[in-house]
């Protein structure tokens, strides 16, 4: 079977992944720090975003995946795929260290979550209905 649209979402995802983990290896190299993150806010954040990232993204593509092999309709896996980019575009703009309830953070949260919640119906109909 051919993932046309998790594989879509994962391919994207993939080059944020990439982007993310750069941002934290960059930040390292210029700061020197080598583990946690010292008292460097920045490199904090940087860790955070990329952290979140690794906590979500991976799950939520193969709730993603497994919906598409069950058949799932494309509105559906896209509406799925484009919540969580949504989620991982917005995390960024709003992990503030100083305010942890930005809007931008608590959208994330709910676009990925939605995300989940899309997917997991989709599969748990195909069982229960």
């Amino acid at each position: 079977m051919i993932f046309e649209i998790s594989g879509l979402y994962a391919a994207i995802l993939g080059v944020f992944f990439i982007f993310f983990r750069t941002l934290v290896v960059v930040e390292r190299a210029k700061t020197g720090i080598s583990m946690h993150y010292g008292d460097n806010m920045v490199l904090a954040r940087k860790i955070r975003v990329f952290g979140n990232f690794i906590e979500v993204v991976p799950h939520a593509l193969i709730l993603l995946a497994i919906a598409e092999a069950a058949g799932g309709k494309a509105e559906m896996l896209h509406a799925s795929g484009a919540l969580l980019l949504l989620s991982r575009v917005l995390l960024p703009l709003g992990l503030n260290p100083d305010n942890g309830k930005t809007f931008p953070r608590i959208a994330a949260g709910i676009t990925a979550t939605l995300s989940m919640v899309i997917s997991i119906g989709y599969i748990l109909w195909q069982y229960i209905g």
